[in-house]
């Protein structure tokens, strides 16, 4: 495992655990606060920094490379993460009691769907 590698897994672990307890702790507090905001910009900023390593990683060739369907789903997820963090940013900033209240369901959807991208790369890296 060379070094790139294995930032780029810590950085794409980190952001699953900033994002979870991101997302979770939202959900069980029922409103946004300041520090579940938090959670998601370093959750972002940690996929972005893993996803951009691991896709270098691949344009070397060392563990093929290519847009493929693993990589469409990781680009949406990343944009997903990022409309999530704006739009989380926006709400809290509002401070509608019914959005806030509510706002769980929208992360919650956005959190499944970014395990998509992450669980496939797990799954291809052990299939090389």
């Amino acid at each position: 495992m060379t070094t790139q590698l294995l930032f780029a897994i810590i950085a794409m672990t980190t952001a699953l655990i900033s994002y979870s307890i991101g997302v979770w702790g939202e959900k069980r507090a029922g409103t946004i606060k300041s520090f579940h905001l938090g959670a998601f910009w370093f959750g972002l900023l940690c996929d972005t920094t893993g996803t951009e390593m691991m896709r270098r990683i691949a344009a070397e060739g060392s563990m093929g490379g290519g847009f493929n369907l693993h990589a469409a789903l990781g680009a949406l997820a990343l944009v997903l993460m990022a409309i999530h963090a704006i739009w989380a940013t926006a709400t809290y900033l509002r401070q509608n009691p019914a959005q806030l209240q509510t706002f769980h369901r929208f992360s919650l959807a956005v959190w499944g769907l970014w395990l998509i991208p992450f669980v496939s790369g797990l799954i291809l890296a052990n299939l090389k």
